[in-house]
């Protein structure tokens, strides 16, 4: 199989590495950000979770690496702990698969770890500085690394950035930068505030929208009705129904998350859980145990819908459906990715019928279900009365125009025409049903 990756002229050490990545057709957006990178432009990327974006800066990035200069040459930040250990393990496996274990050297700084340790290592500058922004600027006044050599700037995840009150901290780090440096901001969406952040920084960047399908063809999306039902019952009987590799059932907040939890485990359902009220020590045991394969159900909030990257989910079910749109996306974002199949299966009251209608309206197709005794049982769409509703009253306007009216009124000439109208409109039916075979 030809590899086109060949077409960005890597180095020989980077194509070694690429081939063990078993990467042979670059994403969308590692077409476009990649040659942009090597050139030395600035990049604002706009692509949802999955795009593939973490290796289109970090291949072209580690294909500049000068060895000669022992110095901080990149810095790559990002909002949670465990992104930042992900773009880190991911940076290693390239250092590994090109063989340059020793010769490129990248260090990781986040919270939870110890302080002077890091500091000690970090006597010699790493060519690679990946952490979260809070850290990176401790070690900054602690005067031990300077990233003023640093060329590039990764900005991952920015709207989260924003969203976690992180965005200062990263004005900070731009601020103790060289003025030219490249910066490469990635997030799913850009609000307003980011725009403006992004002006006072970026100069002409290049500014790359991926038009990705807010729903891919291999997700389906299931609604079941709660219907003044317990969710975690609910749930009991989807595990039963659904044999899943991987499931994260999200709740609104940690402590509806702690709640849920509590009574699925009661239930007997062996649950991991997830949310930012957990210590870092918590946090990285629950992750190392998914990995592991422990758990086939985790309880999450949000947070691992952006936060952390969760490998292998085959369904998703929201216990609670978000207040907004681009929450059910970012969370239905964990399954369905590259290429494989997913389901997200929400709960929903009569709270959630707009934020339906208004993800109807952006092109999602959802089947309405229930679940009993473990089986999955075809449901009613909630607006199916309104919808028949509609019709009948259509037709019944619509028989009436077509009786015909008596010039002159006799006794019972009401009855006479409600009987034609009704014959009238049966026939109408008739037909209807008739097109519909």
């Amino acid at each position: 199989m030809d590899n086109q990756f060949s077409k960005f002229s890597f180095r020989p050490v980077l194509t070694n590495a690429i081939e063990q990545l078993n990467f042979y057709e670059p994403t969308a957006i590692q077409q476009q950000v990649i040659p942009a990178v090597l050139e030395g432009t600035s990049v604002i990327g706009q692509s949802e979770t999955g795009s593939g974006k973490t290796h289109a800066y970090l291949l072209p990035l580690l294909n500049q690496i000068s060895t000669d200069k022992q110095e901080i040459q990149f810095v790559m930040t990002a909002p949670t702990r465990e992104l930042a250990m992900q773009i880190y393990e991911e940076v290693r496996k390239i250092i590994d698969y090109a063989n340059m274990r020793g010769v490129w050297n990248a260090k990781l700084l986040v919270g939870g770890t110890d302080k002077q340790k890091a500091m000690e290592k970090l006597k010699r500058p790493p060519h690679i500085i990946i952490g979260t922004p809070g850290r990176i600027l401790d070690m900054i006044k602690e005067e031990a690394i300077s990233i003023y050599t640093a060329s590039a700037f990764v900005i991952d995840e920015a709207d989260l950035m924003l969203d976690l009150g992180f965005i200062r901290d990263v004005d900070q780090l731009l601020v103790r930068s060289k003025e030219n440096i490249q910066i490469l901001a990635f997030s799913a969406t850009i609000p307003q505030q980011l725009e403006q952040f992004y002006r006072k920084y970026l100069e002409n960047p290049l500014h790359i929208k991926m038009n990705d399908k807010l729903s891919p063809e291999t997700l389906e999306h299931r609604l079941i009705p709660l219907k003044h039902r317990d969710a975690s019952n609910i749930i009991l009987e989807i595990s039963k129904a659904i044999q899943p590799y991987l499931a994260i059932i999200f709740a609104n907040g940690k402590e509806a998350a702690d709640t849920l939890a509590s009574s699925l485990q009661q239930k007997g359902l062996d649950v991991g859980i997830i949310h930012g009220g957990l210590t870092p020590r918590e946090r990285k045991r629950t992750l190392k145990e998914i990995q592991n394969l422990r758990y086939q159900y985790i309880v999450a909030t949000d947070l691992a819908s952006r936060g952390i990257d969760i490998k292998g989910v085959s369904h998703v079910i929201n216990a609670q459906l978000p207040k907004e749109e681009d929450f059910y996306v970012h969370r239905s974002g964990r399954t369905a990715r590259a290429g494989m199949e997913g389901t997200v299966i929400s709960l929903y009251g009569d709270q959630d019928k707009k934020l339906i209608e208004k993800l109807q309206q952006k092109g999602i197709s959802f089947t309405f279900w229930d679940v009993k005794d473990g089986e999955w049982k075809e449901s009613k769409s909630w607006n199916e009365r309104n919808r028949r509703q509609k019709t009948t009253d259509h037709i019944d306007s619509a028989a009436w125009k077509q009786v015909k009216k008596s010039k002159t009124v006799k006794p019972g000439y009401k009855k006479k025409m409600k009987k034609q109208q009704e014959q009238i409109k049966n026939q109408m039916k008739r037909k209807s049903n008739n097109k519909r075979k």
